[in-house]
């Protein structure tokens, strides 16, 4: 416990609550298509969401050796250089989150520490090679095999079941929703709560408690668990609503496509050590299960806002951890808390205007836009 200092502490901290905003801000993954076509009530959605994801983070630690000793150089990392990309993660989550976009938690704490790192120990403190390899092209790879997947899944299931009663067959796909569903949300847990256990792991052996190469402690694990798990159940209603309603008009055989073939990709990746965006292979798989229904209406302007989103999302989050990483690393302790209490004044900022607009359980599957203004856009539904 000797090397566990202030700074280690904040960092941890820090990091666990990125992990909460990574949980209400990917909730939709799992649960947004079982929301929209009524195989779950929302708050029994996200309270299964949330215990799955703490059951899931017991299950693997490839994703978060990945983090702690791949794609940066644990031997120049320090617990300032990480507190930096943590902000940026965090920002970059709230920011999108009030805009309703399914933008990528993951790509956000990698494109926070690649800037901080970058900023703070140089170029050759970051290991491109394994970004490419373990971020770069699982992120541009994985939505389309989930596509894919959900597209034929989704076209099998109607010539199946092309000759059954529609009322059996959404009952059918509506209990199957709940199973695939809850495998998202497992496999969510499995892949998103390592990389928190990833950064808390990287802050330990940067600071000496722990040596280079290890994994995460048992102690990690269950605080990253138990973070994610409890951002997931406060739900991040306003990303269900856009995936759920805001690509396409899901039924419950296009819901069970999309959440099995995103889950087979995302089991699969973690075990292998890939720590790919959830968000983007559930919205690939949501884009596929929409394409794979006859006459289903894909909306391509909110597909092609989300495609920019996951675009600039590693950038944007490098430029502010590597800001932030410049005002650490020169101002010390200062650095920190001046940083520390601007983040606090923009996460505050994002929350007050979020009331303007608020969406919740209740209103969840009312509307296809997210607006963070006090009315509602022309032609839009009843939300609040």
């Amino acid at each position: 416990m000797d090397h566990i200092t202030f700074l280690v502490a904040v960092v941890i901290v820090t990091a666990l609550a990125f992990d909460f905003t990574n949980g209400f801000h990917d909730t939709a993954n799992a649960m947004a298509t079982s929301i929209a076509t009524g195989a779950l009530r929302p708050r029994t959605a996200v309270l299964i969401s949330g215990v799955l994801n703490v059951v899931g983070a017991f299950l693997s630690t490839e994703v978060a050796k990945t983090i702690s000793g791949g794609i940066v150089d644990d031997t120049l990392v320090t617990p300032g250089m990480i507190f930096a990309g943590l902000v940026g993660a965090i920002l970059w989550n709230l920011a999108t989150w009030l805009l309703g976009l399914p933008s990528s938690s993951s790509h956000a704490l990698f494109g926070g520490l690649i800037g901080a790192v970058w900023v703070g120990a140089g170029e050759h403190g970051v290991h491109f090679d394994k970004v490419l390899e373990k971020v770069l092209l699982p992120a541009v790879a994985s939505p389309l095999i989930a596509g894919v997947a959900a597209l034929i899944a989704t076209y099998l299931a109607y010539r199946i079941t092309a000759r059954a009663r529609q009322k059996t067959v959404t009952k059918g796909f509506r209990i199957g929703q709940i199973a695939s569903a809850s495998l998202v949300s497992l496999a969510h847990g499995t892949n998103d709560a390592q990389k928190t256990m990833g950064v808390i792991t990287l802050t330990l052996i940067s600071a000496g408690a722990l040596g280079h190469d290890a994994g995460p402690p048992l102690w990690v694990i269950a605080s990253a668990g138990l973070a994610i798990g409890l951002g997931t159940y406060l739900g991040g209603w306003r990303i269900i609503r856009t995936m759920g309603k805001g690509l396409t008009d899901i039924q419950s055989p296009q819901g069970f496509a999309a959440e099995a073939a995103s889950t087979t990709v995302i089991l699969t990746s973690a075990h292998l050590g890939f720590a790919l965006s959830t968000t983007q292979v559930c919205s690939g798989g949501i884009l596929g299960a929409g394409l794979g229904r006859r006459l289903a209406e894909v909306r391509w302007g909110t597909a092609g806002r989300m495609v920019v989103a996951w675009l600039v999302t590693l950038p944007a989050a490098a430029l502010v951890g590597g800001l932030s990483a410049s005002v650490v690393t020169h101002g010390g302790n200062f650095g920190i808390v001046v940083i520390a209490l601007l983040a606090l004044a923009v996460a505050t900022f994002i929350v007050v205007m979020s009331r303007r607009n608020p969406v919740h359980a209740s209103n969840v599957n009312e509307t296809h836009e997210v607006s963070v203004r006090g009315t509602a856009p022309a032609g839009v539904g009843t939300a609040a």
